[in-house]
């Protein structure tokens, strides 16, 4: 079991930055490989960026690629997504999610899930 925190959302204008953390407690951390999507309203969730287990390998949605960073630190058990210029699309909740993998590489699908921090871009 796999328990995560989100934070660091909040009110930004356009082209600004932000950084959210999602802290995990429970099985081991440095095992799974971490994720975040997003949410907007009236709209399917989404993956924003992901990371392997080892943070060898990442991937991210083109509509953010070159602007956000997906990053971790596993003696911290902590995975960061830095956000910049920031646009009025990119409002939305952003949630964290974990699943265990044997090996480095990126799930399609994920087990456990944050509560979510809600961002919004003002213009």
């Amino acid at each position: 079991q796999v328990e995560l925190v989100e934070s660091g959302g909040g009110l930004v204008q356009a082209g600004g930055s932000l950084r959210l953390s999602c802290a995990a407690s429970g099985r081991a951390f440095s095992r799974n490989a971490m994720a975040w999507y997003r949410q907007a309203p009236g709209k399917q969730r989404e993956l924003v960026a992901a990371i392997s287990n080892g943070g060898g390998s990442t991937n991210y949605a083109d509509s953010v690629k070159g602007r956000f960073t997906i990053s971790r630190d596993n003696a911290k058990n902590t995975v960061y997504l830095q956000m910049n210029s920031l646009k009025p699309e990119d409002t939305a909740v952003y949630y964290c999610a974990a699943r265990f993998t044997v090996t480095a590489y990126i799930p399609p699908a994920w087990d456990y899930w944050g509560q979510g921090t809600q961002v919004t871009v003002s213009s």
